[in-house]
This record gives C-alpha cells, sequence and structure tokens, in this order.
C-alpha cells in the first residue's frame, strides 16, 4: 500500500487542468509513468456501499457522503 503525498496548490490546479483537457474529471487517478498509462479509480463511496447492505437509511448516507466529501476535500486543500 502507498502513502499519499501532498501536493502544492499549483501543481495540483496545473494537474487538473492537464487532465481536464483530457476528459477526465474523477477526483482520483492513479498515473503510471512507466506504461504511460492514466487509471481512474472507481470511486464507490463507504455511504453507498453500507446503504446497499441495509446499514444507513438514505438520510444517514447523504449525510456521510456530505463527510466524506467535506473530508476529501481538505485534504485535498
Amino acid at each position: 500500500m502507498s502513502l499519499p503525498k501532498k501536493m502544492d496548490q499549483q501543481t495540483a490546479k496545473e494537474l487538473r487542468s492537464i487532465l481536464q483537457k483530457m476528459n477526465i474529471t474523477d477526483s482520483k487517478v492513479k498515473i503510471n509513468l512507466d506504461n504511460d498509462t492514466i487509471e481512474v479509480e472507481d470511486d464507490y463511496s463507504i455511504d453507498d456501499i453500507l446503504e446497499s447492505a441495509g446499514v444507513l437509511t438514505p438520510e444517514q448516507a447523504k449525510q456521510l457522503a456530505n463527510e466524506v466529501k467535506k473530508m476529501r476535500e481538505e485534504e485535498w486543500n
């Protein structure tokens, strides 16, 4: 398992711009420079999994999704 590394804001902005030009708008991608490939990671959130298993109500799932989104945004900023 690899550890994520924090990027500076300018680098992140430039990478987003490059990916948008390639019509890649997903928030998680894996870039393999050895193979010259970009892999979009499935973004199944834990709230979707728990809701489908019947553990959360739709409202609880929505609240959890908002919390996860907020945490991810904080990680990227």
